[in-house]
């Protein structure tokens, strides 16, 4: 255990300040024309996906969506975003942060974001060098949520569309989600609900966003990370995914460290819960994520 907290720290404060002296990333829009469901033309109503391609010499075909945290009022873009990022491309993995709309914008304006971010990687996957079986999500917090959202919200494209972005399939082929809030029931972070589903929503939405309800055998396999102690979202949302996803024989892993704060991102190097990023880095490579083409 210590040498894997060992790693992961050097993985986590060598490599994020790499992440700085790249050229600066690309920023594409998701919907050039402007997103649906915008109701105005200020930043926020523009969802964006950034782009960290691996380095060419470590470059798996692999490549992740990331989906920062912030309780859908806000986006941790730095330790939930860009730093997540650098840790990726660490060992081959493309990187690709989603900016996604948040409150006042409530579902399913987020998961349409995620969706369609999913999307754009797998319709750019032979100019990216990506591979098209091997995107995944990633999510923290309410980030988590939106992960898994689109990771039982998902479809297999429009075959017609006009938009060859929305012939592609928006299901990721794994996950990752760290600290996620799940559930919209009891277990459920208040201010992420409330932001997403309102004050007072409907049961029938509330069963629909919680997402160990949505498990089902077709969920991609899935890598979970929380803290025993979170004050914020209680570790009863990774376990709820975690029983849904053995019950539905989806293949998952769950590392619950015994105490932490919420919001750690990467983790501090002294701290247990910062052996996550190389436990997850090996759990992608146990499935043969990581193997180049």
């Amino acid at each position: 255990m210590i040498r894997s907290i060992v790693a992961a720290a050097t993985v986590t404060l060598s490599l994020a300040g790499g992440l700085w002296a790249q050229d600066a990333p690309t920023v594409m829009p998701l919907w050039a024309d402007g997103a649906p469901g915008a109701t105005g033309d200020k930043d926020a109503d523009k969802p964006t996906l950034t782009l960290w391609p691996a380095p060419a010499d470590k470059a798996t075909g692999a490549a992740v969506v990331i989906c920062p945290g912030g309780g859908y009022g806000h986006l941790a873009v730095g330790h939930e975003g860009k730093d997540v990022a650098a840790w990726l491309n660490s060992f081959g993995v493309s990187g690709y942060m989603l900016k996604y709309r948040i409150a006042p914008y409530k579902h399913p304006i987020p998961l349409g974001d995620a969706q369609r971010a999913v999307r754009i990687v797998r319709a750019n996957a032979e100019k990216w060098k990506i591979d098209p079986a091997r995107i995944g999500i990633l999510g923290f917090s309410a980030g988590g949520h939106l992960a898994s959202s689109a990771a039982t919200h998902f479809d297999a494209g429009q075959a017609d569309a006009a938009d060859p972005i929305d012939r592609a399939s928006c299901r990721p082929d794994f996950a990752v989600f760290v600290y996620p809030v799940i559930t919209m029931g009891s277990f459920t972070h208040g201010g992420s609900r409330n932001n997403l589903l309102g004050k007072n929503p409907d049961q029938a939405l509330v069963d629909l966003m919680s997402n160990e309800k949505q498990v089902t055998a077709q969920t991609p396999p899935t890598f979970l990370a929380h803290t025993g102690d979170d004050r914020a979202v209680p570790v009863e949302n990774s376990l709820a995914f975690w029983a849904a996803c053995r019950a539905a024989k989806v293949p998952v892993e769950l590392h619950v460290f015994e105490s932490g704060p919420h919001g750690f991102g990467l983790g501090k190097a002294d701290k247990p819960y910062a052996a996550w990023p190389k436990l997850c880095e090996e759990w992608m490579r146990g499935r043969k994520l990581l193997e180049k083409k």
